[in-house]
């Protein structure tokens, strides 16, 4: 194998394989950072405060939730854990599938691989544009996920907004309203800013919930990497020396 060749598929164990991102609504992009603890921290929290009464993150322990973040066992007992749970269980949730199914009409999904099946802009755009829709069970609807039958669990941090329309003419000459952006209604606790660093956190600990091991595994892939480069070098060299008088 030529040394250049060699070099090449060393280096591409440098690439990382990107989310999965469905259809994402334009001006609706983030980046995470895993490696930030005290965000993944404050998702966590939001993520049990609010995800958590109807959707499971049934891969995850708490356990592991809290070895992962820095979260003393005490405290994951006094404010992450209900009722009867133990530190050595998975994040499942009290409520049926069958009662869930009553509810809303269709079982809320487990939301442990969430991130990598939708992709982190998905979700940033969904989380960002619920608005009042009447018509609907909740009266809110999504611009992201048109139909959406989950409530706007967020909308006393965020405050409710309306659609605000224009009107499209096509090439036939027929003119039809859209949704043109989203106008405030009334205000909620956080400011928007407030708001977008809220759902940072919250997506950012999606992110980790997707793949807990990524950080461990980056990091001793750094390694990987320090040794498989050092080898080359040793080994290049070593065949030179034994291929010299033949070359």
């Amino acid at each position: 194998m030529k040394l250049h060749i060699f070099i090449g598929c060393i280096f591409m164990l440098f690439a990382t394989a990107s989310f999965a991102a469905g259809s994402t609504l334009a001006g609706y992009h983030m980046k995470v950072d895993t490696s930030d603890i005290k965000s993944l921290q404050r998702g966590a929290r939001i993520f049990v405060n609010y995800c958590m009464g109807c959707h499971s993150a049934a891969y995850m322990r708490y356990n592991r939730l809290g070895k992962d973040l820095g979260i003393t066992e005490e405290v994951l007992k006094s404010n992450f854990m209900f009722g009867t749970d133990k530190p050595g269980d998975t994040m499942n949730i009290a409520m049926r599938k069958s009662d869930a199914l009553g509810f809303f009409g269709i079982a809320p999904p487990d939301l442990s691989v969430i991130a990598r099946s939708r992709g982190v802009d998905w979700l940033y755009g969904y989380f960002m544009t619920f608005y009042s829709d009447p018509a609907k069970p909740f009266g809110v609807n999504n611009l992201q996920f048109k139909d959406v039958a989950m409530p706007h669990v967020l909308w006393e941090l965020q405050g409710t907004h309306k659609p605000v329309y224009k009107t499209v003419t096509h090439k036939d000459g027929t003119e039809v309203e859209v949704i043109d952006g989203l106008e405030q209604v009334s205000p909620g606790k956080l400011t928007p800013e407030e708001y977008k660093a809220t759902i940072h956190d919250l997506i950012n600990f999606l992110v980790y919930l997707s793949e807990p091991a990524k950080l461990q595994r980056q990091k001793i892939g750094i390694w990987v990497i320090i040794y498989l480069l050092s080898f080359l070098v040793l080994a290049y060299l070593l065949k030179n020396e034994y291929w010299k008088d033949i070359n």
